[in-house]
Order: structure tokens, then sequence, then C-alpha cells
């Protein structure tokens, strides 16, 4: 990975953190679709990073909203178990060629169907951890599956939005 890919890296996970912080953190719709859209930073990140490296991003990354959120590592957790994932999954639905190791999975480089199939399980698996520890011991099961398919759909319409508005079509980050 050369070194203007890699600063693009770190100006894109600042960008995505303080969206996350600053605007992000309020936007609720119904009081039920919660706008995660920091979970799109690991979707994104390029196939050929490995699952440690990846796990050491999203614990940063969980651990700087969590800070702001004051939600004790719920964030933390949640982002973490969609970094482990993520490299098995990318593998599970890979096809016979393969990709190249540079390709960013996004929308435009990979297709909708193709991410929709990516993004959305990685998606799920986040919320239900977050809304699951959220809300340990509540009693509150419908309004929980409530809030992660509502807000798991929220995010990624939002993730196809910032894609197409601020994503061009290209190899990497």
């Amino acid at each position: 990975m050369n070194n203007s890919r890699i600063f693009l890296l770190i100006v894109s996970f600042i960008v995505f953190l303080l969206l996350q912080i600053l605007v992000l953190k309020n936007l609720v719709l119904f009081g039920t679709a919660f706008c995660f859209l920091y979970v799109l930073y690991i979707l994104l990140l390029p196939i050929e990073i490995k699952t440690v490296p990846t796990l050491i991003i999203a614990f940063v990354l969980g651990m700087g909203i969590d800070l702001f959120y004051d939600t004790l590592g719920v964030h933390t957790a949640s982002i973490l178990a969609v970094a482990f994932v993520r490299r098995r999954w990318i593998k599970m639905i890979t096809p016979r060629g393969g990709y190249d190791d540079d390709l960013q999975p996004s929308v435009l480089n990979m297709g909708f169907g193709w991410f929709f199939t990516y993004s959305i399980p990685l998606i799920l698996l986040h919320h239900i951890f977050f809304f699951y520890i959220d809300n340990l011991g509540t009693g509150l099961f419908l309004f929980v599956v409530q809030k992660i398919v509502a807000s798991a759909i929220f995010v990624f319409i939002m993730s196809i939005i910032v894609q197409l508005l601020f994503y061009r079509r290209r190899r990497g980050i």
C-alpha cells in the first residue's frame, strides 16, 4: 500500500469519526432508526487489509465513538464484531476468479447487488450486537428487533447515498 492510499485512509477515518460524532449523533428517525454510518468505513477498507489491522482500526474507531457517546464500549464491541467477520465474509462471497487485492469493496466498483450481499449481513451483525448489548436485560425484544431492522435499513440507504455522492469509481480509497 503506497503512502497516498495510507494518507487517504487516515483522512477518511477522521472524516467518518467527526461526521458520526458531530452530525449523526442526534440523527434518529421516528425514535427507532439510528444512523451509525461509521460502520461504512470498515466496510470500505480495501480487500487486501488483513483481519488484525482491521481489528486495530475498528478498535480505535469504536473507542473514539464511545468516548463521545458515553456508551462504555458498546460501539467498540459492535464494530469489532464486524471487523472480525469481514474478511471471512468476503472470502465466502468471492467468485472463482477472485478480486484484485487493492480493490475497494464499494457500490461503484462492485455493483449494487454485490454490495447489498456484502454489507447487509455485516450491518445487521453490528446492529444486533449494539442493540443487544445496549438493551441487555430490559425485556423489550420486539422494540429491539424494530430498532435493529430500521437502523440497518437506514444505514444501508445512507451508505449508498454517501458512496454515490463522495466516492469515485477507482481501485483504492
